[in-house]
């Protein structure tokens, strides 16, 4: 399958491939992986040649039409590309499906290699575990006894593990069949343009980067708080719970990027070599600094024990024992039913010596002031918040701000979701903003206090901001959302 020459911005086109989509059929595939992938083969960023299997269990099975029209349907309903024109009918044509089941894994051996053969020469393989987290294991091995693995990348969604033993378990086995060096354990949020750029913004800015540490920094928040609900998913939710579901895997991973050394270049071994640095060097999870909530109903939504102690809701405290950071509070917040929607990391400066400036000069302004606000919502943008004074003969401060806009800045019509950003990554083999198995250990070795330990459940009213003990657990300071004038 041909198509024009990107762009010398669209950056490198991955050599030729088969991907492979397990649980083809099923939510994630439909609402992100098929239109995505569609999105990344009209932007002229698909291999030259490549063609996409479709795999789920025998009984989920579909023939090839039934997959394309699946993927039709998918792309319709939630890409931003519609099913139309030459451009659907050439990934269209290169869709196909084989079913796999532990230990009968022939009908996907014969799509693969019959994709292969359309292809032609020897293309590189990229298998997707869009599965439950417990089917991992039978995926990986089937992969290794077929000879399918040969060749091939595996790229494994979250969670890696629920705790370091489980962890432990899940990287061995998947090590048995793909060194780490095929294996790219993905968090779409990692994909955001918003993630490069706290890259940028701090190593690319002589302005930045030499008060990005504890003398000039006071605190730092992470904040991802989602307005929906477990949304019947009672059956993963009720084993894993928020803190396993967004902190390990995505909100941790954050603070790997903006507390890192610089690293010796932009290059995945340096980049997560640093990362990993600053894992190593996190405290355990204290319990006593740790909120943990769940909202008001949820033990009545479909699958739910009565009486369970999951936590839809988790704000921390964490520190980092290094010489950038020591003494620098990390404040994590995410959590289910909240009042919105939103992405934001909050970089609070220590406050000035204000003696200058009489109390009702200051007023409430100074309390939302000082701060650097990297918002992660697509497109994203970036907000420096400072005082300045009120017109008018008397010295009042009043808040300001300078923002960056995405949207306002640059045309994002060709920008890619996290996905698309991400998939593509990963046919190009550049693991930087995939998590190493050394470092998801490590996570979990520093999460086991909590994990053994947690503090009860608090209830909140859904459409909050969670527990009222939230302001507590961040005083002196204040969480910048919401977000108040």
């Amino acid at each position: 399958m041909s198509h024009a020459s990107p762009s010398p911005s669209h950056g490198p086109v991955p050599e030729d491939h088969v991907v492979v989509l397990f649980g083809a059929t099923g939510d994630l595939a439909r609402r992100k992986l098929l239109p995505g992938l569609f999105h990344l083969a009209k932007a002229g960023l698909l291999p030259a040649r490549y063609r996409i299997v479709g795999s789920a269990p025998a009984q989920s099975a579909l023939s090839d039409e039934e997959f394309r029209k699946h993927a039709r349907d998918a792309v319709a309903e939630f890409g931003r590309s519609k099913p139309q024109g030459r451009a659907w009918e050439e990934f269209e044509a290169a869709l196909s499906f084989g079913a796999c089941d532990v230990g009968a894994a022939g009908p996907l051996v014969a799509a693969v290699q019959e994709a292969e053969r359309a292809i032609g020469g020897s293309p590189r393989r990229l298998f997707h575990l869009a599965v439950p987290p417990s089917a991992f294991t039978s995926v990986i091995e089937t992969l290794g006894a077929s000879g399918l693995s040969e060749n091939a990348r595996v790229i494994v969604e979250k969670p890696f593990g629920t705790d370091l033993a489980s962890a432990r378990a899940l990287n061995a086995s998947i090590h048995a069949v793909f060194d780490e060096s095929r294996v790219f354990r993905i968090d779409h949020f990692l994909g955001k343009e918003s993630v490069d750029n706290i890259l940028a913004l701090r190593f690319a800015n002589g302005l930045f980067e030499p008060v990005w540490n504890r003398d000039h920094i006071s605190h730092v928040q992470i904040d991802v708080p989602e307005s929906i609900s477990i949304e019947g998913r009672a059956q993963f939710f009720e084993g894993t719970g928020t803190f396993r579901d967004m902190i390990v895997t995505h909100l941790f991973q954050l603070l790997g990027f903006i507390a890192m050394e610089p690293p010796t270049a932009l290059q995945a071994q340096s980049l997560r070599d640093e990362k990993e640095k600053v894992f190593e060097s996190l405290q355990p999870v204290d319990p006593a600094h740790v909120v943990r909530g769940q909202y008001e109903g949820y033990r009545s939504e479909p699958g739910v024990d009565p009486k369970s102690d999951t936590e839809t809701f988790i704000a921390l405290r964490v520190g980092i024992d290094n010489w950038r950071w020591a003494g620098v509070p990390f404040y994590l917040r995410s959590g289910k039913s909240l009042a919105e929607a939103r992405h934001v990391v909050t970089l609070g400066f220590r406050e000035p010596a204000l003696r200058m400036f009489p109390l009702a000069a200051r007023g409430h302004a100074g309390a939302r002031s000082n701060a650097l606000v990297i918002d992660f919502d697509d497109p994203g943008r970036i907000t420096a918040s400072f005082l300045v004074k009120d017109p008018g003969p008397a010295m009042r401060l009043s808040r300001a701000e300078m923002v960056f806009s995405y949207a306002e800045s640059f045309n994002s019509m060709h920008a890619l979701e996290g996905y698309e950003r991400l998939l593509l990554d990963a046919m190009l083999g550049d693991q930087s903003l995939f998590t190493r198995s050394d470092g998801i250990e490590r996570l979990w070795e520093a999460s086991t206090p909590l994990l053994e330990n947690p503090p009860p459940v608090e209830p909140y009213a859904p459409g909050s901001w969670g527990p009222d003990s939230v302001r507590r657990l961040i005083a002196p300071h204040h969480w910048s959302l919401p977000h108040r004038r």
